[in-house]
Order: structure tokens, then sequence, then C-alpha cells
């Protein structure tokens, strides 16, 4: 993959200046309930984001471009500062890297959902009922006995009803669609529009599916397969060199860890509970000078459709900040990759929160975190590629441009 590097802040970027904390409350942003016109942000009691807004500089960010919904990979790329429409990273390299599969050169790797159908072959359940890590482990294990001609496969568990399979041979190429419909009621997506350079790959995984339908049949929930993000480990500048950082990232779910990983920061142990987060940042605060640290509940909640669930989970995200704030960094921006409300049970396309607190913020009048709020916010709608940018340039980070 050929990846243009943008001129700024790469051509700025300086070693020297002060630490920087991106937290991210996955899928954060949420639209109004019909009861009470609040959001679920606006809806939580949250009052350490609440005092963090009556601090900074506020407005909202778009991922990728207006209406466009953001698949997770290219938001948070987006959030690195990486253009996600020219640097695609599929969802199987991500799933591979983030449980620690060392890829090969030529790998094809692939994210798999272990999904539930009815004896028509239709999904019922895109997520067989989110079966727990353990009851993945031992299917992955089941699934990574299918011998495919000419090729290695592996099949990794990642977490809940999600896996990996990696194909490891010559001739192998990615970019095959997902099977994935995102919806429920109908059956797996066939390969469609195959290029010829693709065809090897697709036959093996048609075959793989066969074979994996055939061992899952009488399994109550995981009875069938969805693939996503059939793809390559494309080759881009990291994190390092791009913005003169040493960067870790703070993350529990495997596809985060692996984005980080991607881009060359170093991916500390799992942590995924406001305690876990705290501790793993106090512990790591010396060794680095950019922090990434997510937080996933705020998305999965919403994504099950689940308002009250949300709101709960967005109170526990609240938590989380005096915990980052207890070791003094220089700067501290708290957003989301992208919008999963509740109301649409999925990603959205709305524009995201974004809080940024610095001694050199231009702080504006905003006293409570939250959609409608922050639309009034000094910063104003900017685009998520360019708060990299905002972060190095509080911090004392980016040189002047030009004479």
């Amino acid at each position: 993959m050929n990846l243009e590097r943008p001129t700024l802040p790469d051509a700025v970027a300086q070693e020297s200046g002060g630490k920087v904390v991106l937290l991210v409350a996955d899928g954060l942003g949420g639209l109004p309930h019909p009861g009470t016109g609040l959001t679920e942000i606006e809806a939580a009691s949250t009052p350490n984001l609440d005092a963090l807004a009556r601090e900074s500089v506020t407005g909202l960010h778009v991922p990728i471009a207006p209406g466009i919904t953001p698949g997770s990979g290219p938001a948070h790329m987006a959030l690195f500062g990486y253009d996600p429409v020219g640097c695609v990273i599929g969802r199987g390299v991500l799933e591979a890297l983030g449980i620690g599969f060392g890829l090969a050169e030529g790998d094809v790797a692939i994210r798999v959902n272990f999904a539930t159908v009815d004896a028509e072959g239709r999904i019922t359940d895109r997520r067989a009922g989110r079966i727990p890590t353990e009851k993945c482990t031992e299917l992955a294990e089941r699934l990574d006995r299918i011998k495919l001609p000419g090729v290695e496969v592996f099949v990794r568990p990642v977490k809940e009803h999600r896996a990996v399979i990696v194909l490891r041979g010559a001739g192998l190429e990615g970019g095959l669609n997902d099977t994935d419909p995102q919806a429920t009621g109908v059956p797996p997506l066939p390969f469609e529009g195959v290029a010829r350079e693709q065809e090897k790959t697709a036959e093996l995984l048609r075959a793989f599916l066969g074979a994996a339908a055939e061992m899952l049949k009488d399994e109550p929930r995981a009875n069938m397969l969805t693939l996503r993000g059939i793809s390559t480990r494309p080759d881009i500048p990291t994190f390092g060199e791009r913005y003169r950082v040493r960067a870790a990232a703070i993350a529990g779910y495997p596809m985060y860890r692996g984005v980080a990983g991607l881009v060359g920061m170093d991916v500390l142990p799992p942590a995924e509970t406001p305690e876990e987060l705290g501790a793993a940042l106090e512990g790591a605060y010396g060794d680095y000078d950019f922090f990434f640290i997510h937080f996933k509940k705020t998305d999965s909640t919403g994504e099950d459709g689940d308002f009250d669930r949300k709101v709960a989970a967005t109170e526990l995200f609240d938590t989380v900040v005096p915990r980052v704030l207890a070791v003094g960094p220089d700067v501290l921006l708290v957003t989301g990759d992208h919008s999963t409300p509740a109301a649409l049970a999925s990603h959205s396309w709305h524009p995201v929160p974004v809080a940024l607190r610095a001694k050199s913020a231009r702080v504006d009048a905003v006293d409570r975190f939250g959609e409608s709020a922050f639309a009034s916010g000094g910063l104003g709608v900017v685009r998520a590629t360019d708060l990299m940018a905002l972060m190095l340039a509080h911090a004392g980070r980016l040189a002047k441009f030009g004479a």
C-alpha cells in the first residue's frame, strides 16, 4: 500500500515537550431518548466529565467525513492522525495483531464472528449471544484442526464471539468482501466480484466455511461463522517516526490493541476497568510521552441497543477521568472514536464530543459534557485527523512552520 505521508504535523514535530493522554470512550456519542430528549451522555451523571468540560476547549469531531459511518479501525486511525481513506486497514489484521499473532509477509488475516443461524441458514444473532470467551476458545481450537490444500491455517480466539483466521501460503490476496450482512433474517453473504488474483483465497475460504459449518452444526448458538476484514498487513510509517514521541497503548479489547501496535505504539498489558486503566497509566507514566487509553463499554452497550446500560457505562467512564488527571498530563483529550447511539444499535455518522484540557487551551463557556453543549464549543467541528496536531501543539511539540 502506498501511503502519502502528510506534510503536517510530521514536518514540524519535535522530540521535546509535554506529556499527552488521549482518552477514548468507544462509541461515545449518542442520540436523544424520545422520552426525555437527552442523549446517553446527557442523561448520565458525569461530575468528572462536567468538571473537565469547564476546564477545556470543547467541540465535536467528524471521524471520516460528514454522513459516513466509520468502522472501529478507520475511526482509530483517524484519531491517530492517519488518513482513514488512504490507509484502509482490514479488521482481520487488527484482530491478529491485537492478540499478538505474528503476521508474516503475505499472510491473509480474517476477523471471524461466531453467529447463530436458523434451519434455513438465516442469521438470527450476528454475535451468537456474545458467547463467553471460554466457549470461543473451545470452538477456535476445534476449527484450528481444519486442513486446506497448499496453505497453513491458524484459528485463534479473540474475545467473546470474535476469533481470527490466518491463511499462510503463496498466491494469497486480501480484499474480498465481508460475508457478514450486518443484519438478521438473511443468510451470510457470498463472495462477489472476485478478481482473478483473489480466486485462490476465495476458494480456500469457501472450503473452510463448509468444513466449519459441518463442525458447528450441533452448537445451540455458535453454529455458523461470518467473515470480516479479509486483509494483509500494510506498510505504514510509525507513530514515533511521524510525531517524535514514545507512545504507549492501554486497552483491553484485542482490536484496539492491534491498531495501536500497527502504528508502532508499545502495547501494555490488557486493562479494561477504571481501576486497571488508572493503575496501568500510573505505572508506565515515566516511560512515555504519549498515551492512548481505550474504554470499551460505551460502545458495546450502544450496539446492544440498551440506552440505560449505555448511560451506566458512561457513568463508569466518568470515573476514569480523575485517575488520568492524577498523573498530571500536560494535555488531556477526551473523546470517542465514533458515535454508537442505542437508538440505532450500531455505529453512526454523528459527530463525536471532544474536550481538550491544557494550560494553553482557550477555555470556552461550556460547563457540561455532552453533544448539545459541545456544539457551541470553541473548537467548533473539526476532522478527527486534526486532533493529533491539536494535542501536540498544546503540548509544545510542534515547531513553527516557515520563516
